[in-house]
């Protein structure tokens, strides 16, 4: 079942790469937090109820939940529904997702030892490849938002990597979630004016 939730979310960030639309970017976002729901709950059968119960509440609620409904009334309220193609082609973009998944494998690979689940580290890698390459790529700084959110789902993956063998990293890497995603939403997200485009344009 796990492997199953592992793949479908490596496809999800293959489909980052090419969605068009802004609200593809936040149902994506959405389905995200519950695999990783999903993943945690399968994963750590033998945390204690408390932390399996804190774990579930910041997957869930925050990442499926609270985040989705910000970004979506920040795309309403910028009024960009669309995400700019200009930097670089839908088609380049999945040609480096692809090349940035077999980075992953390598590097990860190359990583093996007994306290690190290779699996996870593979996926942790390719999602923080992923929330960079947005971010790269992009010049909406709604995307520039969603890259750093993709980033914080790779921490939480880091987490997961070493979680059977350091249970607290889990709640670390939990806290400084929740911690960088609500600054991330608070400054860059929450502050943007209906005119985001002439943000955008500071860059060119």
């Amino acid at each position: 079942m796990i492997i199953y939730l592992i793949v479908f979310f490596a496809v999800t960030l293959i489909y980052f790469a090419s969605a068009e639309r802004l609200v593809t970017y936040v149902r994506l976002i959405g389905l995200q937090g519950l695999l990783l729901c999903g993943i945690a709950i399968s994963e750590l059968k033998d945390v204690n109820t408390a932390n399996l119960l804190f774990i579930v509440a910041e997957t869930l609620l925050f990442k499926t939940l609270l985040i989705p409904y910000l970004l979506s009334a920040i795309i309403g309220k910028s009024g960009v529904t669309k995400v700019h193609r200009q930097a670089l082609p839908g088609f380049y973009l999945i040609l480096f997702s692809i090349a940035a998944l077999l980075l992953s494998v390598v590097l990860a690979n190359s990583l093996i030892n007994p306290f690190v689940n290779t699996i996870y580290m593979t996926i942790a890698l390719y999602t923080l490849f992923t929330g960079l390459l947005l971010i790269v790529t992009h010049r909406l700084i709604i995307s520039h938002l969603i890259g750093f959110l993709i980033v914080e789902n790779a921490v939480f993956i880091f987490s997961l990597a070493v979680g059977s063998e350091m249970p607290m990293l889990i709640n670390i890497g939990i806290l400084l979630d929740i911690f960088v995603g609500v600054l991330i939403l608070g400054f860059f997200g929450l502050r943007l004016k209906p005119h985001t485009n002439e943000l955008t344009m500071l860059k060119d």
